[in-house]
């Protein structure tokens, strides 16, 4: 960040806010009017001093790869011939072309699809914004709140009576804001799966089938399926689930269900791993034949790796990742333990792990609570959406919890659970 910023970045605050300004009659309800605005600045808030984080704390890291590093080269591009400039933001990355080598051999993501995607998006951000970080990371975290609002208002409509505890668990979670706001991955993922949560209960609970609720669904699945392949996988198989649920509970004969039950079950069941192998045939990392070695791949790597360097003493370790299913799943209920619950407070070794640890204990004592005292989650299972949210956080913490094994970069993983477990449990007490 620069002189710039301080000049460009009031700008588009201003000018992003007029806008929300604008649209908020079109998008909210007396109930969520409130929380709008004060959302949309909170994570302005957060994509800034993300930035600030990463370049006077961590002194580098991916936000400033992706920018410095990344979208940099495409600005440069653009200045010296726009042609050049528009191959690049046009090209997926991974092959060197001679008329752009100039540029592209200093763009360390490029032979990176995925991230080279997120370098893509920034240019495009930066032709508006000349280039300044703060301000191109305005529209990241816009974005991101766009479709946490979409998933807010939403479930808003299902749990009215819990508005207030959903926009705290949704919108406002800490963690939430500060690593779903910049320029990262973990920002657009988290706006799309907002988006396309947003459409599914719009379709399944709503029954609302527009055609522009299609397309949001198909946009939001394609920049997902762009960036982290492995939400998807995460995510699609429980939607099953979550349809199968919903069929079986709307069958009011005892009987009929009895006789339905197993027969929908072998229907979703083996269309959700259909779906999974598909899904894994987009990238041979996370082919259902690849998955588990490529997790221990990961988690060593992080863990021993790049990870290492830049943790400062926060890594852990679940115990033996061989790289097999069995090695796996064996590790289930520590990597699902990591996710939600540590780390623990004897566990902090700098200050964004004490931040990490509070939530961590927040989250436990909301869970100890619950099952102790309001009885389990017997409320969630008669609740299709419940059932799927509380699934998912399951398969997502194992996945992110067992491949990882560095509480700094856990932080970052594992907040696309964060808003689903928050909405289970607080719509299961108060219903």
């Amino acid at each position: 960040m620069g002189l710039q910023d301080l000049f460009i970045t009031p700008i588009y605050i201003i000018l992003l806010s007029f806008l929300a300004y604008l649209v908020r009659p079109l998008v909210t309800t007396p109930e969520t009017r409130n929380y709008f605005l004060p959302a949309l600045w909170v994570r302005f808030f957060g994509a800034i001093m993300l930035g600030v984080l990463y370049q006077f704390y961590y002194d580098g890291g991916d936000t400033f790869n992706y920018f410095t590093h990344g979208s940099r080269w495409i600005w440069e591009a653009f200045l010296d011939d726009p042609w050049d400039g528009l191959h690049l933001l046009t090209t997926s990355g991974g092959t060197h072309f001679p008329e752009t080598f100039e540029y592209s051999q200093h763009i360390w993501y490029y032979r990176d699809p995925n991230s080279y995607f997120i370098v893509r998006l920034a240019a495009f951000i930066d032709l508006f914004t000349f280039h300044t970080y703060s301000a191109t990371a305005l529209f990241f975290a816009t974005f991101s709140f766009s479709g946490l609002w979409a998933m807010f208002s939403a479930v808003a409509k299902k749990y009215p009576k819990n508005v207030k505890w959903l926009a705290i668990g949704i919108l406002f979670f800490p963690s939430v804001v500060f690593w779903g706001s910049g320029i990262l991955k973990d920002t657009v993922t988290l706006g799309a799966l907002g988006w396309l949560t947003w459409g599914l209960v719009e379709m399944i609970d709503l029954k609302n089938r527009k055609w522009f609720i299609w397309l949001v669904l198909a946009t939001s699945f394609w920049l997902i399926l762009s960036i982290k392949v492995y939400i998807v996988i995460c995510f699609v198989p429980i939607v099953f689930i979550w349809v199968y649920w919903d069929r079986i509970i709307s069958v009011r004969n005892v009987i009929l269900r009895l006789i339905l039950a197993p027969l929908l079950l072998f229907v979703f069941a083996t269309s959700g791993y259909m779906a999974m192998i598909q899904i894994g045939k987009t990238s041979a990392k996370y082919s259902i034949d690849n998955i588990a070695e490529r997790a221990a791949i990961t988690a060593y790597d992080i863990r021993y790796g790049w990870g290492a360097r830049t943790g400062e003493g926060s890594g852990y370790t679940l115990g033996n990742l061989e790289g097999t299913w069995l090695s796996m799943i064996q590790l289930m209920p520590q990597a699902i333990n990591v996710s939600l619950f540590r780390p623990y407070l004897w566990e902090i070794n700098n200050p964004l792990m004490l931040i990490a640890a509070l939530e961590s204990l927040f989250v436990l004592v909301c869970t100890i609570w619950l099952l102790i005292v309001k009885g389990g989650f017997v409320r969630v299972f008669r609740d299709p959406f419940l059932v799927f949210c509380l699934l998912f956080v399951l398969l997502f913490a194992f996945a992110v919890g067992v491949s990882t094994f560095n509480f700094g970069t856990l932080m970052r993983y594992k907040i696309p659970l964060l808003p689903f477990y928050i909405l289970s449990f607080i719509s299961s007490i108060r219903k």
